[in-house]
């Protein structure tokens, strides 16, 4: 097998252009389903030896089972650039762990604090993860438990977890008190990458997840191209949410669908939504402009 872009481009895959997309809520749509012209979009792009990656804050476990594991993409950006895998053999190509030591200040943190949170495994296993539940009210957060279920323990107590490396920690807020959280969070454990979205599940609630500090979508992204020898000048990207922010500023060509925050909408050009077809829109606008 080989375990290197490297290795690959030696079978004669040597791609001048990237485009990097989000999944839920950019390419999926709201349904959880890929439209035909979508799918048709992505093979347009291999037709002309264009790379593709999704990028998406889901985990590779959780990813393998929406649909967008039945596209044509070459990559796979998962766990908000954590862990990269191609695609055509699920060969990992990258993973960034958090190390023992960090792991332990964070998680000290949290069992001081008021949060609720939730401690991952290791990449690619962080569908697993220990919990603490605290507050009287996180429908959002008991959610994501229910929907884990199988494979999420309560955390007992810090000193009952021996410091292990860890993929990441996740806590949902609700939307009123994610500024107040984020900036706590922030100066609290400044040598960590911070980055929140809006909840999948209920679509209203922040989740805040934090990792090393060497993982993002746009690091994720960046260390790909290099790899492929794509230059950012030949590189686009689609997203919809806060966690595609650092993406949407790091390519050359960057989109927003219809349906994103309007803080975004503001900042990149706007295709339709991700209902009605934003990423084909934004395929074909950025391969007429190229």
């Amino acid at each position: 097998m080989k375990n290197s872009v490297s290795e690959q481009n030696s079978g004669g895959f040597f791609p001048e252009r990237l485009l990097i997309t989000d999944l839920d809520g950019t390419l999926m749509r709201s349904d959880g389903t890929i439209a035909e012209k979508d799918r048709a979009a992505l093979l347009r792009l291999k037709a002309r030896n264009i790379a593709t990656a999704v990028a998406t804050g889901r985990s590779l476990y959780s990813f393998s089972r929406s649909q967008g594991a039945d596209l044509p993409l070459d990559y796979v950006i998962f766990s908000t650039g954590a862990g990269i895998v191609r695609h055509a053999d699920g060969c990992i190509l990258r993973k960034v762990n958090l190390p023992p030591d960090t792991v332990a200040e964070a998680l000290t943190f949290f069992c001081d604090s008021p949060f609720d949170f939730m401690l991952h495994a290791p990449v690619p296993d962080n569908h697993h993860f220990f919990f603490r539940r605290t507050r009287q009210l996180n429908p959002d957060f008991d959610a994501r438990i229910a929907l884990y279920q199988s494979f999420a323990r309560p955390l007992d107590g810090r000193k009952g977890q021996p410091s292990r490396p860890a993929a990441q920690f996740l806590t949902v807020v609700a939307r009123e008190e994610a500024r107040d959280a984020l900036a706590f969070i922030r100066s609290s454990l400044p040598n960590m990458s911070i980055v929140h979205s809006t909840s999948p599940l209920d679509r209203k609630s922040v989740w805040i997840e934090l990792f090393h500090p060497t993982v993002s979508k746009s690091q994720a992204a960046a260390w790909l191209a290099a790899e492929l020898s794509v230059l950012v000048g030949n590189t686009a990207a689609i997203g919809n949410d806060f966690n595609d922010l650092d993406l949407l500023q790091w390519t050359s060509c960057a989109y927003v669908v219809h349906n994103a925050h309007p803080d975004l909408k503001r900042q990149f050009k706007i295709v339709a939504a991700n209902d009605h077809g934003g990423f084909a829109e934004a395929v074909d606008h950025w391969l007429d402009g190229q």
